[in-house]
């Protein structure tokens, strides 16, 4: 019998390929037209893939890499951990990313990989999660709105290839 139960879990070493796909082309579908597509195009799903796997089991264990998974194959990814002032860590906890494959955008695979996000800082005592969304990414800031983040006033300014990209902040509280 067919299971076509989403599954969220842990991102295993064998997953960095599959994540570095999924990361790279979202970014190259959510990102057309917010950063030059010079940027976009000189992506590679390989350098990408050799990143994560060089991240992979390092640090203190409180970045969290999740994806989601059906049927075996791996449709999404999520980050999270300690909010970054800077360098400084903070007691809030941070989105530090969720990528989907853009073929299944609209499935609800993001949308569970942030509950399972927000669940899990929660779980661990943190108070409120923030994550930065570039200011004229529309969809994704809808998305985010509808997870109960809001924007809190905080911009900072992001270039790529010499073209400002500016980010906003959005927070949610963790504890309602």
């Amino acid at each position: 019998m067919d299971d076509d139960r989403l599954l969220i879990r842990p991102m295993a070493l064998t997953d960095c390929d599959r994540v570095a796909e999924i990361r790279v082309r979202g970014w190259q579908s959510a990102y057309r037209g917010l950063i030059p597509q010079s940027y976009l195009d000189a992506m590679s799903v390989a350098r990408d893939a050799e990143r994560h796997r060089t991240r992979f089991g390092q640090g203190d264990g409180t970045v969290v890499n999740l994806v989601a998974e059906r049927d075996g194959e791996v449709m999404g990814w999520a980050c999270h951990g300690p909010y970054r002032d800077g360098e400084v860590r903070t007691a809030d906890a941070e989105l530090y990313a969720v990528y989907v494959d853009p073929r299944r955008h609209g499935s609800g695979i993001g949308y569970a990989l942030l509950l399972e996000s927000l669940r899990n800082r929660t779980a661990v005592g943190h108070e409120r999660m923030h994550l930065w969304v570039l200011k004229d990414n529309i969809g994704a800031r809808r998305f985010y709105e509808r997870a109960g983040f809001e924007p809190d006033g905080t911009e900072e300014p992001f270039e790529v290839d010499g073209v400002p990209v500016p980010e906003v902040r959005y927070t949610r509280p963790l504890n309602t």
